[in-house]
């Protein structure tokens, strides 16, 4: 019994050395491929600059809530003005401010309306009355056109009635960013880099580093190692996984440093977000692997694929919300749809798992499929 166990643990600690043996050969790999090296590491330091100081864009489509806590002829006015408008999707009336926040904090609204008490006793006797205008400006761009339009429907309102009942008077708008204070466009997009530089790293090199073994003809002769086919392929995945991190890190530390952009959750949340969302694209990686033969084609059928769907289809330039439903059908089987949108609420709004558990497992959920889809399409090319 004694002589077994020796012999187990020594077979044990071989396969271990075969293991790190092939992630050291990754990694030598990709580190004398200065190309490579210089895509995976220089392209996201580029990326986050570029596009964090360089881009803004416009939105439209309001969700709005109303808290009005004592109901009168104008605050009824304004909210219908608003209702009506086309550019708003009317969500409901709220009966507390704790519940207008705490639609705030889940995203349910880009907009939320506070009337003054006694509205119209104040805008009679003073002249002046207040309508605070709170817009969820984690998204720079929907914050300001919500503000700016719901500030033009007010003081359209105010004209007209000033108009019919030939009293001068003046309702007040307070606009209150929430999340963005500064309406800095690079918190909207800082999330949707770290989606787009992870999704084309993971599943683009992923993928043409399998495809360059069959090109090769040695892919049979690392299948054919002691380590077992998932063990192998794992091996050749760590180094990915590793870089892939790293520059994860790197986006955060230039978005905190350098473009300003806080960390208001967990640190830890925000770094269990990435890794899932890194082991989801280098799983789709390893299914585009085994869709293609030539690395060319790997490259073309990731760009396609994965890059794109990133650019059109994540809510990263485009919001979602304004998309036909058929693309907004779409856009839930795009992995950074749900990266990014977990990413915004850790990162600019600080939430907590309870307010991304949903993103999470659809995550994971991909993953299992993508890794199922995987072993099929492996099965039939060995048989």
């Amino acid at each position: 019994m004694r002589f077994s166990g020796n012999s187990l643990v020594k077979q044990k600690g071989i396969k271990m050395k075969q293991f790190i043996a092939f992630v050291r050969k990754e990694f030598r790999h990709i580190i004398r491929d200065n190309r490579t090296l210089l895509i995976i590491i220089g392209m996201p330091i580029v990326e986050i600059l570029l596009f964090g100081f360089a881009i803004n864009m416009e939105v439209q489509n309001i969700t709005v809530a109303f808290y009005d806590p004592k109901p009168d002829a104008f605050t009824i006015g304004i909210a219908e003005r608003i209702k009506q408008n086309s550019y708003f999707n009317y969500q409901g009336n709220m009966q507390s401010m704790e519940k207008m926040e705490e639609a705030m904090r889940k995203g349910k609204l880009d907009l939320a309306v506070v009337f003054q008490q006694n509205f119209q006793e104040e805008l009679v006797q003073s002249g002046k009355a207040a309508v605070q205008l709170l817009s969820n400006s984690s998204d720079p761009n929907r914050g300001s056109i919500t503000a700016t339009y719901a500030t033009a429907i007010i003081a359209g309102y105010q004209q007209e009635q000033m108009d019919l009942i030939k009293i001068p008077f003046q309702i007040q708008t307070e606009n209150r960013m929430i999340y963005n204070p500064q309406m800095k466009s690079s918190y909207m997009f800082v999330p949707g880099i770290m989606g787009l530089v992870l999704m084309i790293i993971c599943t683009i090199m992923t993928s043409v580093s399998i495809v360059r073994e069959k090109e090769r003809g040695t892919m049979e002769v690392l299948l054919a190692s002691p380590l077992k086919q998932g063990t192998m392929i794992f091996a050749k995945t760590v180094p990915y996984m590793v870089i892939s991190f790293i520059d994860f890190i790197i986006i955060l530390l230039l978005s905190y440093f350098v473009l300003g952009v806080p960390v208001n959750g967990s640190l830890i949340l925000l770094f269990l977000v990435a890794i899932i969302y890194i082991t989801l694209t280098l799983t789709y990686g390893l299914t585009v692997s085994t869709l293609v033969d030539k690395q060319v084609n790997a490259v073309i059928f990731s760009a396609i694929t994965a890059m794109i769907p990133v650019l059109m289809l994540s809510g990263m330039i485009f919001p979602i919300d304004n998309m036909p439903g058929v693309l907004q059908t779409l856009s839930f089987i795009v992995p950074a749809r749900w990266f990014i949108e977990a990413v915004r609420k850790v990162m600019i709004q600080g939430q907590g798992f309870f307010m991304i558990w949903k993103e999470v497992l659809i995550m994971i959920g991909m993953i299992f499929f993508l890794l199922l889809v995987t072993v099929a399409n492996t099965k039939k090319r060995l048989e």
